[in-house]
C-alpha cells in the first residue's frame, strides 16, 4: 500500500523562519493529491520533505506504514519528476529514462522492457535515441515522466511540472499526467501554484498559505464552500468577489448592506447570520452567479441592483463584465452574446442562494 501521511510536520530554516507550519495531511493509495498555493506558501518544500531533498525539523513522515524521517531519498522508493526536468543532456531519451534502473543494478533484459513499456505509454518510443536538445517542452516532461514510470515506485512526486510550458501545451500534458493516473493507479501527490491545474486533475486539492494548510477536500467541496477568504478567492477563475458591508434587520427580514446597494438573504442563512446582525462581515459571490437582468424573467426585486459597467472583456464563450457599485467593483460572468454598453449604468440579479459570507476580522467562513 502506497498511502503518505504527514503527522505535525515541519520545516524551520537556519534563520529562524517557518516555512512549513504543523502540516497534518493523509494521501490515500491510489490517490491524486494536489498541494496548492501562491508562491512562498510552502508546497515545494512539504514535497521535497517526503521525498527526502529536505530535512524536516519536526513531525513524522510515513509513506506506507514505515517512518521515513532518517531514510535517505534513494531508498523511499518515490520518483520525483522536477519543474526544470533535470534531464541529462549528453543522454539519449533512453539513457536518461534507463539512468536509475542502471544505478540500482537492473538486469539489462528489464531496463530495455521497461522503458520501452514507459516510452509507449507516453507516445515516445520515436524519440528514444535523440538527446534532450532535439526535443521540445513538452517532449522534455514526457521524458521526464518516463523516467520516472519506470521505477515503477510506492509515489510519483510531481513539482510543478507543467509551468514552462505554453497554455496550448499545458492543458494538452494536464490531460495526459490525468490519464496516466488512471491507467497506472499509482499515488500522486502533485504540487501546482495554478488553480485550474488543481480543479481538474486532483482527486482531493490541500490549499496551503505560508506554510499553514487551510483546506483539504475534494475539488468541488473546495469550491462551493471555503473554508475561509483565502481560499475563497483562490480557488476560482476570476477569483470570487468580495464586498464589505453590514448585515440589518428590517420588517423581519435580513439584509446586507454594502452601503449603495442591499440585497436579501435567503431564509435558510438566518439562523448562522444572526449573530451578526448590527456587525461588519465580508460577502462574498462567484462571477457565475452575478446575471444581466435582461436576460432574466422573474427576479425578487431585493436581489436587483443597479451598477456602472466600466469594462466589457470578450473571451469567446463568455464575456467579463468589470462592475462598479459605487463602494466596490466586481466581475459577473455573462454569455458570449451580453455586451452592455461601457460607462453606463445596467441592472444585476444577485443569486442569493449562492453567497457567502465571511467574518471580518477571522475571514473564517459564517456561511
Amino acid at each position: 500500500m502506497a498511502q503518505v501521511s504527514l503527522k505535525n510536520v515541519s520545516k524551520i530554516f537556519a534563520n529562524g523562519v517557518k516555512v512549513v507550519n504543523n502540516v497534518k495531511l493523509g494521501v490515500e493509495n491510489k490517490e491524486f493529491m494536489v498541494l496548492v498555493g501562491p508562491s512562498g506558501c510552502g508546497k515545494s518544500t512539504t514535497l521535497r520533505m517526503i521525498a527526502g531533498l529536505e530535512e524536516i525539523s519536526s513531525g513524522e513522515i510515513y509513506i506506507g506504514d514505515k517512518v521515513v524521517n532518517d531514510i535517505p531519498a534513494k531508498d523511499r522508493d518515490i520518483a520525483m519528476v522536477f519543474q526544470n526536468y533535470a534531464l541529462y543532456p549528453h543522454f539519449t531519451v533512453f539513457e536518461n529514462m534507463a539512468f536509475g534502473l542502471k544505478l540500482r543494478s537492473y538486469p539489462k533484459n528489464e531496463i530495455i522492457s521497461r522503458v520501452n513499456e514507459a516510452a509507449d505509454i507516453l507516445g515516445i518510443r520515436h524519440l528514444l535515441n535523440r538527446r534532450p536538445k532535439e526535443l521540445s517542452g513538452g517532449e522534455r516532461q514526457r521524458v521526464a515522466v518516463g523516467r520516472a514510470i519506470v521505477r515503477k515506485p510506492m509515489v510519483f512526486l510531481f513539482d510543478e511540472p507543467l509551468s514552462n510550458l505554453d497554455a496550448k501545451l499545458r492543458v494538452q500534458m494536464r490531460t495526459e499526467i490525468h490519464k496516466l493516473h488512471i491507467r497506472l493507479q499509482a499515488t500522486i501527490v502533485y504540487v501546482t501554484h495554478d488553480q485550474v491545474e488543481a480543479m481538474t486533475m486532483g482527486d482531493r486539492i490541500a490549499v496551503m498559505r505560508d506554510g499553514v494548510l487551510q483546506q483539504v477536500a475534494d475539488p468541488m467541496s473546495v469550491y462551493d464552500s471555503p473554508k475561509n477568504k483565502f481560499v475563497a478567492g483562490f480557488i476560482g477563475s476570476p477569483p470570487m468577489n468580495f464586498m464589505k458591508g453590514t448585515i440589518i434587520k428590517k420588517d423581519g427580514r435580513i439584509y446586507f448592506d454594502e452601503g449603495k446597494i442591499a440585497v436579501k438573504l435567503v431564509e435558510s442563512m438566518y439562523r448562522e447570520i444572526l449573530p451578526y446582525a448590527g456587525k461588519e462581515v465580508i460577502f462574498g459571490i462567484r462571477a457565475e452567479d452575478i446575471y444581466d437582468k435582461l436576460f432574466v424573467s422573474e427576479a425578487p426585486p431585493e436581489n436587483i441592483v443597479r451598477v456602472n459597467c466600466e469594462v466589457v472583456e470578450p473571451m469567446g464563450s463568455e464575456v467579463y463584465l468589470y462592475l462598479n457599485t459605487g463602494r466596490h467593483t466586481f466581475i459577473a460572468r455573462a454569455g458570449a452574446h451580453d455586451r452592455p454598453k461601457v460607462n453606463q449604468n445596467m441592472d444585476v440579479v444577485f443569486d442569493m442562494s449562492k453567497v457567502h459570507f465571511f467574518d471580518k476580522d477571522s475571514e473564517e467562513s459564517i456561511i
